[in-house]
């Protein structure tokens, strides 16, 4: 991982000597090449995002409105981030007519990545937030496709894990820490009444699970499940419970973004390992898909669009 992110680094560094010459204001800091990646200041984040240089204004703002400033990552700002990757991405090409070739690509399995839905502006939408959950910060996803089958995108870049459960996290200098640390463990612990301290306090992860997975909600289980996996379960129920609250296999599926490079995502990596752990519990499998940022990137070269797009990819990211 280390290797990983200092090649990265160089290239941010390299990428910024070039491309902001002249504007190292945007910046916490100037020219810095010493293991940190170039920080846009919060009023300039919006730069993170790789625009048309030629666009009209009005073609950009609707880029960048797809994901407004509220809704932005604690670390947008950062070349790390895959929130600012995502929108470069998938958001130019909503913004530009071209998401559609998405549908000819298959996952690393050989399955239709987005199955038969055809992807466009009209049904795409980013930071799209669930609200039949029942939770108190309600989840938000990186992408969503929208319709009678709906698809959930989660993307990461270089993160070390898919996103794990906060509870084991909490530490006595949180206010909710007496009535909601877990052990790790689904089992009741402390005061709680139920196995999961999230279950307590009204949200419904567990109550639709049976629908989705093969997890026994009738003992304990050591560890939980959820702990090291929670970010694609929250997506998993995202995609297959509407609005109305009913869960089916049948009404959408997750697809996963992931940089190749990243360790993570290889052999005994905790990605890779959260990944085949979630899958492998699903009743229907392909209800979990997976493809790199890579493969994207090779398919909009191969469609000769934006081209633009592809060699400041190449530049800032090395895709």
């Amino acid at each position: 991982m280390t290797d990983y992110k200092e090649d990265l680094n160089r290239r941010y560094w390299e990428y910024q000597k070039s491309q902001f010459s002249n504007g190292l204001d945007f910046f916490e800091r100037p020219y810095a090449p010493d293991g940190r990646p170039p920080v846009f200041i919060r009023d300039e984040a919006w730069r993170n995002v790789i625009i048309n240089p030629v666009a009209e204004k009005q073609k950009n703002d609707k880029l960048l409105a797809l994901i407004p400033k509220g809704e932005r990552h604690k670390w947008f700002g950062s070349m790390n981030s895959s929130q600012a990757l995502a929108q470069s991405v998938l958001g130019n090409l909503a913004i530009y007519g071209s998401l559609c070739h998405l549908s000819e690509l298959k996952d690393d399995s050989g399955i239709p990545l987005f199955g038969e839905i055809q992807l466009s502006l009209d049904n795409f939408k980013m930071e799209h937030k669930i609200d039949y959950l029942g939770e108190p910060r309600r989840t938000s996803l990186d992408g969503y496709v929208s319709g009678n089958y709906q698809i959930a995108i989660e993307c990461k870049f270089t993160e070390a894990e898919v996103g794990t459960c906060s509870r084991p996290r909490l530490t006595p200098a949180d206010s909710n820490y007496e009535s909601e640390h877990c052990n790790s463990t689904y089992s009741i612990q402390r005061a709680r009444k139920e196995r999961c301290s999230l279950t307590e306090v009204g949200v419904l992860y567990w109550h639709h699970i049976p629908s989705l997975f093969k997890w026994k909600i009738d003992g304990d289980l050591n560890p939980c499940p959820l702990n090291k996996n929670y970010q694609l379960v929250r997506n998993i129920l995202a995609a297959g419970i509407k609005s109305d609250g009913t869960a089916s296999l049948n009404n959408g599926h997750v697809v996963l973004i992931y940089d190749e490079r990243n360790p993570a995502f290889q052999n005994n990596g905790d990605g890779l390992i959260a990944y085949m752990e979630v899958q492998k519990a699903l009743q229907e499998p392909t209800m979990l898909r997976k493809c790199s940022w890579q493969r994207i990137v090779k398919l909009i070269r191969k469609k000769d669009v934006l081209s633009w797009l592809t060699e400041n990819l190449s530049l800032k990211y090395g895709l």
